[in-house]
């Protein structure tokens, strides 16, 4: 899922993360690898958010999947592993 600027800032809100700036140069490698998403690094490695059910208020809902991990504790590379759901699910705006 590609977030607009408003929704990568709610989402911002509710993970400790960063966005992958659209110009940075593993941005062209990631979208080959993974497809057209917003990414996002933390501490773990590399994750999106993939859409999630709709909160009872309407609210749009996204889950944090990981896609890669760091290699070693100065987070220099990252290497691909299987796609990893997690529980964590951020609200990122209303429903269409």
């Amino acid at each position: 899922m590609k977030l607009s600027p408003v929704r990568i800032d709610r989402t911002l809100g509710q993970i400790d993360a960063q966005p992958v700036p659209p110009d940075h140069p593993a941005q062209r490698q990631f979208v080959e690898l993974f497809g057209d998403h917003t990414f996002f690094l933390d501490g773990s490695g590399l994750a999106i958010v993939e859409p999630a059910e709709a909160h009872v208020d309407g609210m749009e809902t996204g889950r944090v999947v990981k896609l890669a991990g760091w290699t070693d504790e100065k987070h220099n590379r990252l290497v691909p592993h299987p796609r990893e759901d997690t529980d964590v699910v951020v609200v990122i705006g209303k429903a269409a």
